[in-house]
């Protein structure tokens, strides 16, 4: 396996991490919403929390890897 291949792998690895946590943290927040309605639409509104909260874990996991790897590329 080349290097290239290593830092894709080392990246989608961080983006699975960081979609799973982010997805966690949004269906806690799609089921307090669903706790929360009044009869709105609210598996709508919950499937809307875990996708963003997906979403979001997965760039800020890339984002963390990133900056990971240009600290390891400083330090040499």
């Amino acid at each position: 396996m080349t290097e290239t291949e290593k830092e894709r792998v080392k990246a989608t690895a961080a983006a699975s991490v960081g979609a799973g946590v982010g997805g966690a943290g949004g269906a806690s927040v799609g089921v307090l919403e669903l706790a929360a309605a009044q009869g709105t639409v609210t598996g709508l509104t919950a499937g809307l929390a875990i996708g963003v909260g997906a979403l979001a874990g997965a760039l800020l996991g890339l984002a963390g890897y990133s900056a990971y790897r240009r600290l390891m590329k400083a330090r040499d």
